[in-house]
C-alpha cells in the first residue's frame, strides 16, 4: 500500500523535461505505474465507492436532527469491537504481503483463513448491532441519523461481502498450492490487501464523523455546504 502511494505521488513530482528523467523514461517498458490488473480493478472500485460513501456522509451531515445525540450509537460496545476486528484483518493482510515480498510463504495459508474468519465475524457483529438498535426501537425510519447509519453499514457490508467473494477465489487457489508456489498469488493477495485497507479507511472516516466530530463539527460542515 505504502509503495503504491509512493509510486503514484513520485510520478507526479517527476520532471520529464530534465535530461536525467528523460533517460529514465526512455528506458522503461512503457508502464508508468507497475500496477497489476487486479490492483487496477481495486482502484477503479475505490473511485465508484468513494462517490457513494461521500454522498451518504454528505446527506448525514446535512440532515441530522439538531437535537440528536450523535454519540448514542457508540454506547454499543460491539461497534468498537467490530472496528478492532477490521484493524486486525488489515494487519494480517499487511503481514502476508510483506512476507510474500521476502519470500516467506509458510504462514500465508493460515493467515488467509484467519482473515476470512475475522471478516465473517465482523459481518455477524454488524448484524447483531442492527438487532440491538431495533430492540431499542431505533429503525431506519426513526430519523436521518439512524437511516444514514443503517444505509452506510449496509453498503459497507456489501462491499465486504464482495471482497469475501474474491477472497474465497484466491484462498481456494492458494490452499491447493505448495508453499513454494504461493508466490504466484502475490498480485491477487496484494490487491485484496489494498481493498481491505480501503474498507478500513472508509469505516474510520464514518466512525470519526458520527462520533468524535459530533454536533459542533456537523454544524460547521453544514455552514460550508449551505
Amino acid at each position: 500500500m505504502s509503495e503504491l502511494i509512493k509510486k503514484l505521488f513520485g510520478t507526479l513530482v517527476q520532471k520529464p523535461w530534465e535530461k536525467e528523467q528523460a533517460i529514465i523514461d526512455s528506458s522503461h517498458s512503457g508502464k508508468t505505474f507497475n500496477i497489476s490488473n487486479q490492483s487496477s480493478a481495486v482502484i477503479l472500485i475505490f473511485g465508484v465507492s468513494t462517490v457513494l460513501f461521500s454522498l451518504i456522509l454528505t446527506g448525514y451531515l446535512y440532515t441530522v436532527p439538531a437535537e440528536q445525540d450523535t454519540k448514542f450509537i457508540f454506547t454499543l460496545n460491539l461497534l468498537w469491537m467490530n472496528t478492532l476486528v477490521l484493524f486486525i484483518v488489515t494487519y494480517f493482510f499487511n503481514k502476508i504481503t510483506k512476507d510474500l515480498k521476502k519470500g516467506y510463504t509458510e504462514n500465508v495459508k493460515k493467515n488467509l483463513l484467519i482473515i476470512g474468519g475475522l471478516s465473517y465475524l465482523f459481518l455477524f457483529g454488524q448484524v447483531f448491532v442492527w438487532y440491538q438498535l431495533m430492540q431499542d426501537a431505533k429503525f431506519v425510519s426513526t430519523n436521518s441519523y439512524f437511516s444514514s447509519f443503517y444505509v452506510f453499514t449496509a453498503l459497507h457490508g456489501l462491499h465486504l461481502l464482495g471482497g469475501l467473494f474474491f477472497w474465497g477465489i484466491v484462498c481456494s487457489k492458494t490452499l491447493k498450492l505448495k508453499d513454494n508456489q504461493i508466490i504466484d498469488q502475490s498480485k491477487s493477495i496484494s490487491a485484496l490487501s489494498l481493498y481491505w485497507t480501503f474498507l478500513l479507511f472508509v469505516w474510520l472516516i464514518f466512525f470519526f464523523t458520527i462520533y468524535l466530530f459530533n454536533d459542533a463539527f456537523i454544524a460547521w460542515c453544514k455552514s460550508l455546504i449551505t
